[in-house]
């Protein structure tokens, strides 16, 4: 049976990449796209969503969340992923039209109306959740779990101590990690090992369309380096489809929301400020060989 998921995002060159695998591999079945402000703002990450939406063709409903976060200052990511958050590709510019819902209800009526729990995918800041389990904290039982891209126990890329996501919105993130519902923390101390390599990039767009698609944004990413390009979102997905590569740890995880360290993911790596309690299974090591194997041959079976 294919794993029901909600996606909520912030698109971005990985995130479209993430938005690639889930709608394209059959063992996922993703049911809805929520949007955010994050790399870029949320009329761009919503607009961003129904391009890949419309470019593989599919009927996925997305709606739009966030413009900002809940307390912080907003700060987004522009450097990286360019002005319109997906540039290096000509996408169709005749988009299906976002939902009229707003993100929050449109995830809380999809949880509601589902027969089997269903899982959280945020790749984004984690505003709309966290407006989520606060106003409508019935979801919390029918969530499967919350399998989400952000944190990290060692450096940050937004500071020292911050990655990105929690670091837009860190009070979203605290709110989410003491919810009480099961999270698997994805953050840099996988993504940063498990680069695309720079020789796979330029395979993909010999592959097919959707390769040459992927080819184009990741190549204008601005993290890329001579190792290659972190696809840190896509790595939610393939936790979902192959929980085997990945070494996790049980800890509870903290989120310092203020001071010079706001943003940090502080774990109890001891277990001993939280009474033996964990709230989040961490990811600290990952088969970086797999992941590429798994992205070449994930975008190799897609058919347009």
């Amino acid at each position: 049976m294919a794993i029901k998921i909600l996606m909520d995002t912030d698109p971005g060159i990985d995130d479209a990449a993430a938005l690639t695998m889930a709608i394209n591999d059959p063992k996922i079945d993703l049911q809805l796209i929520t949007t955010v402000a994050g790399n870029v703002t949320v009329d761009k990450t919503t607009k961003n969503a129904l391009k890949i939406v419309r470019f593989f063709n599919q009927d996925i409903p997305v709606a739009a969340g966030a413009q900002l976060p809940l307390f912080k200052d907003f700060e987004d990511a522009a450097r990286i992923h360019g002005e319109s958050g997906m540039p290096g590709y000509d996408f169709p510019q005749d988009l299906p039209t976002p939902l009229h819902k707003t993100a929050v209800e449109a995830l809380h009526d999809t949880i509601m109306a589902s027969s089997d729990p269903i899982t959280l995918v945020p790749t984004g800041s984690y505003t709309n959740i966290a407006l989520l389990l606060s106003e409508y904290p019935e979801v919390k039982s029918h969530i499967d779990r919350i399998v989400a891209m952000g944190g990290a126990l060692g450096m940050g890329n937004m500071t020292s101590a911050a990655e990105f996501n929690v670091f837009t919105d860190p009070d979203a993130a605290a709110i989410v990690y003491k919810s009480g519902v099961p999270i698997v923390m994805v953050g840099l101390d996988v993504t940063m090992k498990a680069l695309l390599t720079n020789e796979n990039i330029e395979k993909l767009q010999s592959l097919n369309e959707a390769g040459q698609m992927l080819h184009d944004i990741i190549i204008n990413d601005g993290d890329h380096s001579d190792q290659g390009s972190a696809m840190h979102d896509v790595n939610t997905i393939f936790y979902l489809l192959h929980p085997e590569a990945f070494t996790t740890r049980d800890m509870w995880i903290d989120v310092v929301t203020d001071g010079p360290a706001i943003g940090e993911t502080v774990g109890d790596i001891r277990g001993a400020y939280h009474n033996g309690k964990t709230n989040a299974k961490v990811s600290v090591d990952i088969d970086a060989q797999a992941f590429n194997d798994w992205f070449m041959a994930e975008v190799s079976a897609i058919k347009m």
